[in-house]
């Protein structure tokens, strides 16, 4: 399962924008002693939103299954809201946020990324 959105991933994401600010989910599985690295990705990625006008709504452990299938298996939770679709490519494109990028990706082994809309 890929960990980063691929340039065909990212013009698909643009292609179906509805327009209007975006709120990211990330599910996130940790490789064995990824905690730290990641940690680590979040501190440098929180500083760096302010530059496209993000902001992390959440970030926690995942605990207790209330209801979920048994393939899935998630160990965190981030939720960051971006003013538009763009402003999130803007961001993964930014050569400044390519240099902390590896902490993320040598820390996580599966991923979902999800584009939510707020309902009108």
């Amino acid at each position: 399962m890929p960990v980063n959105p691929t340039g065909a991933d990212l013009k698909r994401y643009l292609a179906e924008d509805p327009g209007g600010p975006v709120v990211m989910l990330n599910l996130l599985k940790l490789v064995e002693g990824g905690r730290d690295g990641y940690a680590e990705y979040v501190a440098a990625f929180g500083g760096f939103l302010h530059k496209v006008g993000g902001r992390v709504l959440h970030i926690g452990d995942l605990g207790t299954d209330v209801v979920q299938r048994d393939d899935f298996d998630w160990d965190v939770l981030l939720v960051v809201e971006y003013p538009t679709r763009s402003a999130f490519t803007q961001m993964v494109a930014d050569p400044d946020y390519q240099t902390f990028t590896h902490l993320r990706t040598g820390s996580v082994s599966e991923a979902v990324l999800q584009a939510s809309s707020p309902w009108t």
